[in-house]
């Protein structure tokens, strides 16, 4: 009788359990951190309610942006509101990190950090400060109701998720309503400043997408804190050059305006935004943002003076009836990594060097 024939029961349990435990520890962390009901990933419980509540949270601090530039552009030029901005803001984000004694990144992520980066710290508020010196908060607003469309359809070309029918048709309507509604407050007409704003709208888009993604990697404001410190040599050598041409008037109105979109907008705003994003999935969260331009234009009646018709309420009921809708679905589907069930089920490999028989 050969050796690896007298197996025992208890020994062969002992082994796999082992050895199961061993290569878990192998599977990549973006392969724990997907979804599925029961996995505590997009679709669990009371994960999906704190992720949509946190994403809630980054769309009412969005909402102020287009306000609180608009007030900052009383005091500032466009290039010195947008270099102090981020100044300000990587100025918050490294304290933040170096009080928690976070580690640099991998080399692996420094990609994806530089796309958040160009997209969300650079790119959005540059293009979209531009637009509003040609166009009001309510017509920029249109940027915005396109913006989580687009970031869905981001979300599939990057990470492989496939969402329902059923989320596709109430993202699509809930766009078409955000749309209609904000032309029609805007008059209809467009404005020197849309190539901007559409710009605006693809750099933002892959930004939300890559941030939504890393933040299954590491903590939501640590993926916006790297960002920040990314392009803070960026930061200053723009506040430096931009303070030196634009002139500065400061108001009260300036500085709370500098203040909100550096340290709420781009920091703690972008913070919640991308840690319920990888709670629920890059999707179904962006569909939350269908309230966006709404919020804006109350934002913009209460702050600015701007008028805001009497179809506000229609098109906000018609807009929370879709942001339902692609939340009941679960928004994300299947990604790229198998669900978890899936990956248990099938054999697990063996760190290198490793065999395992029966003893």
């Amino acid at each position: 009788m050969k050796a690896e024939d007298s197996a025992t029961p208890s020994s062969t349990i002992a082994v796999g359990r082992a050895v199961d435990r061993r290569a878990r520890a192998h599977v990549p962390a973006e392969d724990t951190a997907g979804g599925g009901p029961g996995s505590g990933g997009p679709e669990g419980g009371s994960a999906g309610r704190s992720g949509a509540l946190l994403a809630g949270l980054g769309v009412v601090a969005f909402s102020l942006t287009f306000p609180s530039t608009a007030w900052g552009l009383e005091s500032f030029g466009p290039w010195s509101l947008v270099a102090l901005r981020s100044l300000l803001a990587a100025v918050i984000a490294g304290s933040a990190l170096l009080a928690a004694r976070v580690r640099v990144p991998d080399r692996r992520h420094w990609a994806g950090l530089a796309v958040v980066a160009g997209g969300v710290v650079v790119g959005f508020p540059l293009l979209t400060t531009l637009a509003l010196q040609t166009s009001t908060t309510s017509h920029a607003a249109v940027v915005v109701g396109l913006l989580p469309l687009t970031t869905a359809v981001f979300s599939c070309v990057r990470t492989g998720s496939r969402p329902s029918r059923t989320f596709w048709i109430a993202a699509v309507t809930g766009a078409g309503v955000v749309i209609a509604f904000t032309v029609l407050q805007s008059g209809g007409e467009l404005s020197a400043g849309d190539l901007f704003l559409f710009g605006a709208l693809l750099v933002c888009a892959a930004g939300y997408t890559e941030g939504g993604r890393l933040a299954k990697i590491m903590p939501g404001w640590q993926v916006i804190g790297w960002a920040l410190i990314l392009t803070l040599p960026l930061a200053v050598a723009g506040t430096a050059i931009a303070l030196r041409y634009e002139p500065v008037r400061l108001t009260a109105h300036g500085v709370i305006g500098l203040v909100w979109v550096a340290a709420c907008s781009t920091f703690f705003g972008l913070w919640v935004w991308y840690r319920g994003m990888a709670e629920i999935g890059v999707a179904r969260a962006s569909q939350l943002q269908l309230a966006q331009p709404l919020l804006t234009l109350v934002w913009s009646f209460l702050l600015l003076g701007e008028k805001v018709s009497a179809s506000a309420p229609v098109a906000a009921v018609a807009v929370l009836v879709c942001i339902a809708a692609t939340q009941r679905t679960g928004g994300a589907g299947r990604g790229r990594w198998p669900h978890r069930a899936y990956r248990r089920s099938r054999p697990l490999p063996l760190p290198p060097g490793e065999t395992v028989g029966r003893t």
